[in-house]
């Protein structure tokens, strides 16, 4: 059983800011993959692999894997499991914050 929202080991950056203050519908975590798939697929005319999110991260392979699924489940991006390098961004480089 997954441990509730309210639970401290839970991951704060899996959990979306809703602050008024905040307009952005993703956590600062988020931003950054989808920052990256933004540059990766300008410079290089293809989306990026899990293995080159890790390579940039430094992440496990589960980490990337993990943070993939949950921006394809809020919608942040299409892409067809199983299929290399099919990630596309539903996001303009205006909703995107700058890659750090």
């Amino acid at each position: 059983m997954p441990p509730k929202p309210t639970d401290p080991r839970v991951d704060d950056e899996a959990t979306p800011r809703t602050s008024i203050d905040d307009a952005s519908p993703f956590t600062a975590k988020q931003g950054q993959y989808l920052a990256f798939i933004y540059y990766y697929t300008k410079i290089h005319g293809t989306p990026p692999a899990e293995a080159d999110f890790r390579r940039f991260f430094r992440v496990t392979p589960p980490v990337v894997h993990h943070v993939i699924k949950t921006l394809h489940a809020h919608g942040f991006i299409d892409r067809e499991p199983g299929e290399a390098r099919s990630i596309e961004l539903r996001l303009t480089r205006a909703q995107l914050p700058d890659l750090e």
